[in-house]
């Protein structure tokens, strides 16, 4: 508690210095926001023009640039400033003179503390160290910082403060910037490579009076005008499908969903998934689409089908991929044998033994999801299918032709955890409104994370909705794989977190 306090004078203090540092300047009709200085580079363009000339180059031409950035460190010596500003292309040295400056110009430059945003035109010289160096010839101040930078070889220590105080974590730490320029990347190529197969994207509702597509417990909101209450969306999957109906028959949507869940390194409730659905396909389809799919957007963003996760390599060329059946996944990599995990009453006693709870009237192949989650998902470290999911987990896909206890489903599991879910689509309406009424049955049992029922939807699926297989991709946490991050909320800008006190 003393330390905290103690730091906390001192940031009071450099505020306070800083604050009468802006009299000063203001005093002196200095303004410290114009919005009048206008670059004409950004700084990697000067690196890309002249990273590679030497100091003879540059004495026999007077080329100049105007850039701007923020000052990120500041070295003075007197008569002469060394400094260092980076914009969002890259960073660069800057030096400054009294001589060249002038008194008035070079005062000005004094009162620079590293923090500020600063405007400035020079030519290019190199240091007797050989660093590419920017002589300033005119200088302009563009923002005042009124708070400091945490200290340079330190950063920011403190992970919930690099959260919530995002804005300076992307100043401070390089690789944050880099987590978020990839993950940019990311979506691009995904967007590229669905937009080449004819997928055309698409916007569904973010609040909804029935939420569906997933079981999840929704977060609640009301309309005043209309006096209802409204679900934020837990997957954009009924309506998407609802599109395949009406005759788009490839569609996609990265979208925000919301699930009023807990918070882990996995879990976020605010989180992103790339959905999309495909006409006259099934989901075997759909395993060939996403090794392509993830092997592409690897290559593009990493160089690489093979990339390192927290200390594996993870490889995701098309083909080295492996395909198991769900039940079989129990029994090979949990070490479930079939009598077990066949009979509810000794996959009962098995699931509670490994600490789980068992809610009333929960269906065998809820009791199986649950062995699985514990003793097969997280030895998956290379990509896994695991397909042929039970009919009870599964009230959106469509049943297996040869065996109706089992759906045309799989999920996509590495590094020990999901990172996709497909399946065939159930077009049959009868069907599915079995399969909500049994959810129905199971929310009123208890089951917080169970359907609604979707009447309109059924009635959709009454028009008629072609064959057809649809994805959801987890994009947080694909951009976790492909930077080697941990923790979900190092790929999320603003992940949600407690107010906080004091």
């Amino acid at each position: 508690m003393l330390e905290a306090l103690q730091a906390k004078d001192e940031l009071n203090s450099v505020i306070k210095t800083r604050v009468e540092k802006a009299c000063l300047l203001m005093d002196n009709d200095i303004p410290l926001y114009p919005n009048d200085f206008r670059r004409d580079s950004e700084i990697q363009a000067i690196w890309d023009q002249c990273g590679d000339m030497d100091g003879e180059d540059f004495e026999n031409t007077d080329v100049q640039f105007t850039i701007a950035g923020r000052v990120v460190s500041y070295r003075s010596f007197g008569k002469v400033t060394f400094f260092h500003m980076q914009d969002r292309s890259g960073n660069i040295q800057v030096y400054a003179a009294r001589d060249e400056l002038g008194p008035d110009e070079y005062q000005l430059f004094k009162k620079t503390d590293i923090g500020d945003i600063v405007g400035v035109t020079g030519s290019l010289f190199r240091t007797k160290t050989g660093e590419l160096t920017v002589k300033t010839r005119h200088f302009q101040l563009v923002t005042k910082s009124m708070r400091p930078l945490p200290e340079k070889y330190h950063g920011l220590k403190d992970v919930e403060t690099r959260y919530r105080q995002r804005y300076v974590d992307l100043i401070v730490t390089p690789r944050t910037k880099e987590i978020f320029q990839a993950r940019t990347a990311i979506i691009r190529e995904l967007r590229t490579i669905l937009d080449e197969k004819g997928f055309m994207e698409v916007e569904t509702p973010m609040m909804q009076a029935i939420p569906g597509g997933a079981t999840a417990k929704p977060f609640e909101t009301h309309h005043n005008a209309m006096d209802m209450k409204l679900y934020m969306r837990i997957a954009p999957e009924l309506y998407l499908k609802r599109l395949l109906v009406g005759g788009f028959e490839r569609v996609y949507e990265i979208n925000r969903n919301f699930r009023n869940e807990g918070m882990d390194t996995q879990h976020n409730p605010e989180f992103t998934m790339l959905e999309f659905y495909w006409a006259y396909a099934d989901f075997m389809d759909l395993m060939d689409l996403t090794e392509e799919i993830f092997s592409r957007v690897a290559k593009k963003v990493t160089g690489d089908t093979v990339v390192p996760y927290q200390g594996e390599m993870i490889d995701l060329s098309p083909g080295a991929w492996t395909r198991l059946p769900f039940h079989e996944s129990l029994e090979k990599i949990g070490g479930v044998s079939p009598e077990v995990y066949t009979d509810y009453d000794k996959c009962a006693a098995l699931v509670k033994e490994k600490g789980e709870k068992i809610i009333k009237g929960e269906k065998l192949g809820k009791l199986q999801a649950k062995l699985f989650d514990l003793l097969v998902e997280p030895r998956l470290v290379q990509p896994h299918f695991i397909y042929h999911y039970p009919t009870d987990i599964s009230p959106l896909s469509r049943r297996n032709e040869d065996n109706p206890d089992i759906t045309d489903r799989f999920e996509l599991f590495m590094t020990g955890r999901e990172l996709a879910n497909a399946f065939s689509e159930l077009n049959d309406p009868v069907d599915q409104r079995g399969r909500f009424e049994v959810q129905v049955q199971e929310k009123e049992a208890g089951d917080e994370e169970a359907h609604f029922m979707d009447e309109d939807y059924v009635r959709a699926l009454e028009y008629g909705m072609p064959p057809a297989a649809g994805q959801g991709i987890g994009i947080d946490r694909l951009v976790m794989l492909l930077t080697d991050s941990a923790s979900i909320r190092e790929v999320i800008l603003f992940p949600l977190l407690r107010p906080e006190v004091g």
